[in-house]
């Protein structure tokens, strides 16, 4: 990591802080089975929500975008999709907490940097639910800004969303550092906006060994990555 002393830090929300629990199939099916679809493929299910959105080029995060993603991942398993039928029922229970769950690492993580004077935020691709969640997920007290695209207009890997975070820090994007899964969306994006990005890769090795490429094995090395800062405790 280079560049000016870190003033805060933003973070990445899906596959970051948190993801699906048990998976995107296990809730697809539980809500199926609440409307008359009983027994359908939980695998089948994960691998088509996987087809689905590995295969986007540009999403939004709309409702109509997540009910297109939901009839791809239920295609040739019910008839009539569910968008004609229990679509807002789906839509629903992705904004309930026990839909996901929280990485352990995160709390105490966020917990330490705040001690530490940082400042700290999300910038994320989400939608209206995500504030809520945060806060039902006991996340949101952590954050100074929350920066949602659907709310900026502007998604990831755009500048936009970025210098919009510091913005409303009222810092320089030099001095944010940003955290995601991602490298084109969170790295890319981040650096192309002035920041300073690492990326974090959970489990690809032990979380006591060396920093190879300035990737981040949990978030809990993000403290040692930034014991070395003359100005943690700057606002």
């Amino acid at each position: 990591m280079h560049g000016k002393p870190v003033q805060a830090i933003t973070f990445d929300v899906g596959g970051t802080l948190i993801e699906p629990w048990p998976s995107v199939g296990a809730i697809y099916a539980q809500v199926a089975a609440r409307n008359g679809w009983g027994d359908l493929s939980i695998q089948a299910l994960d691998d088509q929500f996987a087809a689905a959105w590995s295969s986007l080029k540009e999403f939004n995060h709309t409702r109509q975008e997540w009910a297109e993603i939901v009839d791809r991942s239920f295609a040739g398993l019910i008839e009539p999709p569910p968008s004609r039928t229990f679509f807002p029922d789906l839509y629903d229970a992705f904004s309930q907490p026990q839909a996901w769950r929280v990485f352990e690492d995160v709390a105490p993580t966020l917990d330490t940097l705040a001690s530490h004077g940082l400042k700290l935020g999300v910038i994320s691709n989400w939608d209206n639910r995500l504030r809520p969640l945060l806060r039902r997920l006991n996340l949101l007290c952590f954050f100074d800004a929350v920066v949602v695209s659907c709310d900026v207009g502007f998604s990831k890997p755009s500048p936009v969303i970025f210098q919009h975070a510091a913005e409303k820090f009222g810092l320089a994007p030099s001095s944010i550092l940003h955290v995601g899964d991602r490298t084109e969306l969170d790295l890319k994006g981040a650096q192309a906006a002035g920041m300073q990005a690492v990326g974090l890769r959970r489990g690809a090795r032990t979380a006591s060994d060396a920093n190879p490429g300035g990737q981040l094995a949990s978030l809990a090395e993000l403290d040692l990555l930034l014991e070395a800062e003359p100005a943690k405790t700057a606002h």
